[in-house]
């Protein structure tokens, strides 16, 4: 298979003897996981300045690291900015998989531009949009041209560009139940 088996790992006990933990098969879900911490991990290290990456190198996970990054920095200027940096990297990376619910994906958009806001990293209502636009995926390609050329873009909030494309999306799952009923 495509699943990788962790070796076996032995640590020393307070009293001297050795416990060796023999993991099982790894599940498609924990290779996931794995992935995701791996992703968030190289993030954390990419926002950090170059003269503190020896420093942090040694945790090999997202959860320790950012906790140790949360320990040093101690929520001053430098942490806020490795944060703003980071969610910039994450705005900017942005898209949809096909796979998520169209209302999962305005909420995640939307919490990423309430949280750069709270650093001060206000995102113009057209950026918004677009990438709004540019994030949906490839099977909305249609509707996204036409979108991106309407002249009222610039003001439109995101709310309502959202909304009249949860109409367009019900008019499609419209014509598709119809057309594949009435083809039975």
């Amino acid at each position: 298979g495509n699943s990788f088996i962790p070796a076996a790992q032995t640590t020393t006990n307070a009293d001297g003897t050795l416990t060796t933990l023999i993991p099982g098969p790894v599940t498609i879900e924990e290779n996931s996981l794995k992935k995701i911490d791996v992703k968030a991990r190289s993030m954390l290290l990419m926002a950090l300045p170059n003269e503190h990456l020896m420093t942090f190198n040694q945790y090999k996970d997202a959860k320790t690291l950012f906790a140790a990054i949360q320990t040093i920095f101690g929520g001053n200027e430098a942490i806020k900015k490795i944060q703003k940096t980071l969610l910039k990297q994450i705005y900017e990376n942005f898209s949809a998989p096909s796979t998520e619910s169209f209302e999962s994906f305005f909420n995640k958009l939307q919490k990423i531009v309430s949280q750069l806001a709270i650093f001060g990293e206000n995102i113009s209502q057209k950026d918004l949009n677009l990438k709004f636009l540019r994030s949906l995926p490839s099977d909305w390609n249609t509707h996204v041209v036409v979108w991106r050329n309407k002249l009222d873009l610039d003001i439109m909030s995101f709310d309502d560009l959202y909304n009249n494309f949860k109409i367009v999306k019900q008019e499609v799952k419209g014509i598709t139940t119809s057309s594949s009923s009435s083809s039975s």
